[in-house]
Parts: C-alpha cells; sequence; structure tokens
C-alpha cells in the first residue's frame, strides 16, 4: 500500500499489497544534541478513544484474556511466502511462484536448518486461491486452493507439513472475495436459504485496504455469521493452524463505513474459536491504533505498518520499508504481550544479495524485531540462505529475547542515535543501541536513564562474549545503521523496588505539572509512588500518573518519583525532570494557520474538521515545506512541555520540531485510516528562552504531519 501524503496531497492510488515509500530524515547530531536532553520519550500520541461496536460489546480485557490461546503465548517463527511473491529477484515473483512445491521445497529446509531453534511455521500468503487474476471458491463461496499451484489441495499440504513437526498456515483478504458473489446466487453451507446475496450490503460496497478484491459483509443477518463459521470449519478440517487476514479497517489507509471490518474480526474470532482446533489469527497490513482494544479481544497479533517489502529487484530495502518500523512500533508497544503481538512483518536477513541489505543492516534489522518481540518468520529463499542469515535467524540468545515477550521501548527518539531497552524481572536489562544515521556515529546507554546504579555486568549478545562489568554509560561508536545488543546486569539490586523509568511531564498550568512513569517491575512488589520535588514530597500516588499542585507561575521545578513496597522500602530515585510552570493566565496556544506564521515551499492551510478552529496547515515535508511561529513567548528561561496537535492519517510521521534553531526529530503516531481530519496530541519538553522563541515544524527528508496548532 502506497502511503498518502495528506489531504494536500492527493493520495496514489494502492497498488495491491505493495509497500510504502519512506523517504530518510537525516538531521546533524551536533545540532540536535541541546535540545534532545530536554525532549522527552516521544510515547504514542493521544489517540481517539476506541469506538464502541454492537459487535464487539464483549471486546473487554476479559476478551483480550480468551484470545492468549497457547499457539499465541509467545510470539510465533517460521516463514511466509509472500516476500518471495512480491520481489522482482531473478527466478521469483509474482503469485505464480506460490506452489505446492515450492511451499514443502521451503519447508524441507525451515524442518532442517531452523525448526530446532523454534522455527515451525509455514504461511503460506495470497495466490493460494488465485487462477490468472480470479479468486477460486468452492460451490459455497469459500475460498479454495487454484489446482494449477496445488494439485493435491490444501489438507494435503497440511498433512504434509504436519509430518514434518511444522504448522499449517494461509491467507485471506477480509470480506467476501467479488468474484464469489456469483450474481448473488451461491448457497452458504449450512445455512439453507442463505445465498451471497443475503451476505453482502445490496449496493455490493467494496472492502479491504485495496477496494478492488471484496465486498463488505452485512452482519445485520444471520446468513453471515454463517457463512463465516462455514470457512472457519473448512480451514480447522485442513489443519490449519494460523490465519492471516489482509486488507483489515479502520487501517490498511481506509476509515469510511464500507471498511469497518471489526465486524469481521468479531465473528472470525468467534467462528475459529469455535472449531475447537487452536487457529492463531493475525491481522494485516497497517491496523488503526484507534481500536487496539478490539484487535486485543479478537486477535492473537495484527501489523503495525504496511509491507516491509520494497517491491524491487531484492526483498526489502533500508529506506524501504525497514527502517521505518523504529517509529511504527512505539505507539504499540504497551499493546503487547501474551496472545496479542505486533507484527513487524517479514524478517528478510537470511541471504545477502537477495536481502537488499548490509550485513550491519540486517543485523539491525533482526535486533529490532527481537527486543520487540515481534514475530519471526523469514520471507528469504530457504534453499540459498548464506552463512552469515544463517547465523542470524539462529542465535539461540537473541531469539531468547524475542520469545521472553517484553517488548523493548527508546530512550529517546530525539536523534538517530537511540538507546532501547527492556528491564526484565530478575533486574537485569536488555539493551539494544542503534544508530539509524548514515555516517558513523557513538551511541550511548547511560545508567541513569536505566535506573542503574553502580556497575553492570555486560554481556554482548551478538558475538556472545561477557565484556565486563562497566559503571555510569556504556559507548559504542556504530557504523551507518549499525546496532549492539546487549544484558546488563546491575551487581547489586537489593529487595526493594526498582527504579521508575520513563518519568516525563504531559501537561502543565500555571499552577500544576502533571507526570507520568512506567509501572515498576523489578524487585519487591511496589504499593505506590511519592513524587519529590526540591527534596519534599509533593504527590503520592498508587498508580503510574500524578499531579502536583500549589505551584507558582512561571517556576521551574524539578521532579523524581520514588516506589515503595509494602515493608516501607523505598526505590533509588528516578532521573530528575525539569518543568517551568507558563505564566498566568496561560498555557497559550499557537494556531498553525495563524496570519502572522511562515508558510514555507508547498505548505497550506486546509480545512480539518477535527481540529482547532475547524484549520491545520498541511504539505509539510520536504525540502523547505515548514511552517514557523515566530512569537511563541515565556516568562523565564526553561524546559517547558509543548503540546504538539497534528494530524497524520497514515502509519507514522516524523515532524522536526525545531526551537530558536535547533531541530530535533519527533515521531508522531498515525491512524493508519486515512483520517486527515481528526487532530491527535502528544507533549516534548522543549527549552525555551525568557521572551519570544521561534518554533517550526517541517521534515527535510521526509512527510510530516499536518500541524494543528502548538500549547506552550
Amino acid at each position: 500500500m502506497i502511503r498518502p501524503a495528506g489531504p494536500l496531497r492527493p493520495p496514489l492510488q494502492p497498488l495491491g499489497r505493495a509497500g510504502g515509500t519512506l523517504r530518510t530524515l537525516a538531521l546533524p547530531v551536533a545540532a540536535a544534541a541541546a535540545l534532545a536532553a530536554a525532549l522527552l520519550v516521544p510515547t504514542s500520541a493521544t489517540a481517539a478513544p476506541p469506538q464502541s461496536h454492537p459487535a464487539t460489546a464483549a471486546g473487554t480485557a476479559a476478551g483480550a484474556s480468551a484470545s492468549a490461546s497457547a499457539s499465541a503465548a509467545k510470539p510465533y517463527m517460521g516463514w511466509s511466502s509472500w516476500s518471495l511473491e512480491s520481489t522482482n529477484f531473478p527466478g521469483f515473483g509474482g503469485e505464480n511462484w506460490l506452489t505446492e512445491d515450492h511451499v514443502l521445497q521451503q519447508a524441507d529446509v525451515l524442518s532442517a536448518k531452523l525448526k530446532q531453534h523454534g522455527y515451525d511455521y509455514v504461511n503460506v500468503d495470497a495466490g493460494w486461491n488465485v487462477d490468472n487474476g480470479t479468486t477460486v471458491s468452492d460451490a459455497y463461496a469459500r475460498p479454495t486452493a487454484d489446482t494449477k499451484k496445488f494439485p493435491h489441495g490444501m489438507k494435503y499440504l497440511g498433512d504434509q507439513l504436519h509430518k514434518k513437526g511444522l504448522k499449517f498456515g494461509v491467507y485471506l483478504a477480509v470480506g467476501l472475495y467479488q468474484d464469489a458473489y456469483n450474481d448473488g446466487r451461491t448457497p452458504i453451507y449450512g445455512a439453507p436459504g442463505c445465498t451471497t446475496k443475503d451476505i453482502v450490503y445490496p449496493d455490493l460496497r467494496k472492502t479491504s485496504g485495496w477496494d478492488d478484491v471484496s465486498y463488505q459483509l452485512d452482519f445485520s443477518s444471520p446468513c453471515t455469521v454463517k457463512y463465516i463459521d462455514s470457512e472457519a470449519d473448512e480451514l480447522a478440517s485442513w489443519g490449519v493452524d494460523f490465519l492471516k487476514i489482509d486488507g483489515v479497517g479502520p487501517g490498511s489507509g481506509q476509515g469510511d463505513a464500507a471498511h469497518d471490518n471489526v465486524p469481521d474480526i468479531n465473528a472470525w474470532h468467534a467462528a475459529l474459536q469455535a472449531t475447537g482446533r487452536p487457529i492463531q489469527l493475525t491481522l494485516s497490513w497497517s491496523l488503526s491504533h484507534t481500536q487496539a482494544a478490539t484487535w486485543q479481544a479478537d486477535a492473537d497479533g495484527w501489523r503495525v505498518d504496511t509491507d516491509v517489502e520494497c517491491y524491487c529487484d531484492t526483498l526489502v530495502t533500508w529506506d524501504n520499508s525497514v527502517k521505518g518500523r523504529w517509529d511504527d512500533v512505539v505507539p504499540w508497544i504497551d499493546d503487547a504481550g501474551p496472545g496479542n503481538w505486533n507484527n513487524l512483518d517479514s524478517l528478510d536477513v537470511g541471504v545477502g544479495p537477495m536481502d537488499g541489505l548490509t550485513d550491519v543492516e540486517r543485523q539491525s534489522y533482526e535486533t529490532l524485531w527481537a527486543i520487540e518481540s515481534a514475530p519471526l518468520y523469514t520471507g528469504d529463499d530457504l534453499t540459498k540462505l548464506d552463512s552469515y542469515g544463517l547465523k542470524l535467524l539462529t542465535d539461540d540468545e537473541v531469539i531468547a529475547v524475542d520469545q521472553a515477550g517484553r517488548p523493548a521501548r527508546p530512550v529517546s527518539q530525539a536523534t538517530d542515535q537511540q538507546t532501547w531497552y527492556t528491564r526484565n524481572p530478575d533486574g537485569s536489562y536488555t539493551v539494544a543501541l542503534f544508530n539509524l544515521g548514515a555516517g558513523y556515529s557513538d551511541v550511548t546507554a547511560d545508567f541513569s536513564d536505566l535506573g542503574i546504579t553502580g556497575r553492570a555486568a555486560v554481556r554482548d549478545l551478538w558475538s556472545r562474549k561477557d565484556l565486563g562489568t562497566v559503571s555510569g554509560h556504556l559507548t559504542e561508536q556504530l557504523p551507518p545503521h549499525g546496532s549492539r545488543l546487549f544484558t546488563f546486569t546491575p551487581a547489586a539490586h537489593g529487595d526493594a523496588p526498582g527504579t521508575p523509568l520513563g518519568v516525563h511531564g504531559t501537561a502543565s498550568t500555571p499552577g500544576s505539572v502533571s507526570l507520568a512513569w512506567q509501572p515498576v517491575n523489578t524487585g519487591s512488589a511496589t504499593t505506590g509512588y511519592t513524587v519529590y520535588s526540591g527534596g519534599r514530597a509533593v504527590a503520592t500516588t498508587s498508580g503510574t500518573t500524578a499531579t502536583v499542585g500549589g505551584l507558582a507561575p512561571a517556576t521551574g521545578h524539578t521532579f523524581t518519583v520514588v516506589a515503595h513496597d509494602a515493608k516501607g522500602r523505598a526505590s533509588q530515585p528516578s532521573a530528575a525532570v525539569p518543568v517551568t510552570t507558563p505564566a498566568a493566565g496561560g498555557p497559550t496556544a499557537y494556531e498553525a494557520e495563524a496570519p502572522g506564521n511562515t508558510l514555507a515551499g508547498s505548505a497550506g492551510v486546509a480545512g480539518c474538521s477535527g481540529c482547532s478552529g475547524g484549520k491545520k496547515v498541511g504539505n509539510l515535508g520536504g525540502s523547505g515545506d515548514s511552517v514557523t511561529i515566530s512569537d511563541v513567548t515565556a516568562p523565564a528561561d526553561g524546559t517547558y512541555l509543548l503540546r504538539l496537535d497534528y494530524v497524520d492519517g497514515d502509519s507514522s510521521r516524523v515532524a522536526v520540531l525545531t526551537v530558536d534553531g535547533t531541530a530535533v526529530q519527533v515521531p508522531v503516531a498515525g491512524s493508519n485510516d486515512n483520517d486527515w481530519s481528526t487532530a491527535q496530541s502528544m507533549t516534548v519538553a522543549v527549552h525555551l528562552d525568557a521572551g519570544v522563541n521561534t518554533v517550526s515544524v517541517g521534515n527535510p527528508g521526509g512527510n510530516a504531519p499536518d500541524l494543528d496548532r502548538i500549547t506552550v
């Protein structure tokens, strides 16, 4: 799916399952350094709350728990066919590549070389039910195999895979395949009197992200649930262990009523469970985070972005679309866990000439997948695995990080030099260093960001070496797009609760500051937290948010947070967070479309029904396309909380925020549903001088979100 650029730039038309083009961001590290320290971790944007839906009234935490089947307790591992179908690499490409012989050939190698390391799924992607561009269905409108490609049928294929100790996955597009409609005359299995006319809307509205594959199912008819039940029963009869449903909305670049597939997924969840066979359900291709609770209740995993494949002469390239995953996954980090995994798409690192990546990039690719506990499924031609690719795919220490199921998060994404970490229940840390930039750069893991005091033993997971102990920080010089992956084990962490991490300001008024942080999961069980400022306790809470009141306007404060347990033991204080309160009468909002602002390049004002004042500035990003607000005032020098109200109907974009000449990158969460009229928000910390300041928003290296306003 090609990414739309926003309403001021007409969206490009979908090209089948094609991946989007991502332009990279290049920022001078030195120029960003000053403001980087003040920029809070860009946590997920404040998305619109999940919408209730009649078909998913039961989509609660209990439903999410029910979906956490044993088969999805850990991220799945295996092989998928789509990368080899999508590429123009010689000898591959096109859905006609997908045949019974080719699948079994890949399965033989998977069984021989990778199965012992946990890879056991063989997922047959799009094309298995397509004959010369026409989808093939049985007498009851259920998808069935193209016998030219799969002469023995899908049950035979499943049986062969099971004999090898492997699991069998298939693919379906959401809705009713248009070719199966047959003028509404086809009967529905197990539903006397029901035909395909009864299960779709009379106007034959199209659904799915491509709009040329399926009709939207109408779940007001009882015949429709019977149809989904019949499909699920047929898959179970073939021995299917995994189902990918593609083109699902809201998401996949669509968000209107005709692309609301929430009822479909609810019905599929119930139907698969009713078969009595554990069938893992994953949704594709870029789900809307506004429906995260629904996806958690009804599916075992979901894709967070478009295809990773480049649809070019290799399987992927770094810029299209591997690098984007570092931004795309962040809003979803807290949604992942047993039974609910963030799917980053195929892991194509096994065959150097075919992958389209350097060896350095191949390692970084897998490092991110592993620390995010993403499913590890390669799309390479397994018969051509090179020694380095095999080493990457079979590193059991790295695989163990993935299978532990604890997604990592970035300390900051203000620059391309990033530290990502997970704090493990035993007190150790999984730490990844990434240099996403184009030149050699130092990347530092600062112990104060991780809550580590004293010394820590370091193990390099990729080299499988213990590196001794370090204190204070660990710095590595990394090549372009390079990475390192470590385990840090503090020398002593005691029985007290671990240090609160990720403390950041979320809002401020002239008399208050609101803070949030991550729950502590190490040491003894935490019973509450105390917020300190100036050496005195200013707030207590049993949760992970607090608002400190009674503050003076235009005054600087420094906050730390301490965790407590039932025995009165206290953690070490968190890293200090400075915040200056706005002046009396503040905070002040600055509309992007205000007449006094400077719009450069293609930037322009557009209507926006869900924006403040009904307008926004779009066409931001690219060389010179920016909006500059030159009258941002501050009552005193200090670190202020800037609320960024933006519009992004895409998967994710990066706003380059320039304050008085110093630029940092701010990845923002997109809605994935092509909604360019609803504002989302996030808060970042910026340093402002007393008096008048200049704030610009753009992105010289890629598409930026549209800007509604900033509030300081």
